[in-house]
């Protein structure tokens, strides 16, 4: 089971975008989270959202909020024009949740994606997995590695 759920902030306002189709909306935006100890630097991290979670995202989410995200981790490689291959994860988030809110009801401020899919109209052809996307001019290719060696919490 591949879930996570992380506590950041928005370090670059989310870009909304469309599929080649034009039909199904994506975001994405940078995040920042702390370090496991106090002095390591805080870590980026690429925020994806698809359908009306990237509309969400969109209207709600500006530089400097803090979130709580939930999703799951994915790893992509890519070849890089200097000839190599380069690893970056992001995060596919299914809700998120701001943080900081002076409102006592914050249950109203969650936003999930089946809530978010529900705002969509019913013709439309979503489908969560979907990553047919070719938002960079590079290929990517989606590749998963895990590493018992590299992984701090061995289970």
């Amino acid at each position: 089971m591949n879930s996570c759920v992380l506590i950041a902030k928005v370090i670059r306002n989310p870009e909304l975008r469309y599929t080649s189709d034009n039909q199904t909306e994506v975001a994405q935006m940078l995040v920042e989270f702390e370090g496991r100890r106090s002095d390591d630097p805080p870590s980026t991290l690429k925020v994806v959202g698809w359908g009306g979670l990237a509309t969400q995202m969109k209207e709600s989410c500006t530089e400097g909020d803090r979130l709580i995200l939930e999703g799951r981790l994915s790893m992509n490689t890519f070849e890089r024009k200097e000839g190599f291959k380069e690893k970056r994860a992001e995060l596919v988030i299914s809700r998120f949740h701001p943080l900081g809110q002076t409102d006592a009801s914050t249950a109203d401020n969650v936003v999930s994606f089946d809530a978010a899919k529900s705002s969509q109209s019913k013709d439309s052809s979503y489908d969560e997995d979907d990553y047919d996307l070719n938002m960079d001019k590079s290929e990517e290719t989606a590749t998963s590695s895990t590493s018992d060696a590299d992984d701090p919490i061995p289970f």
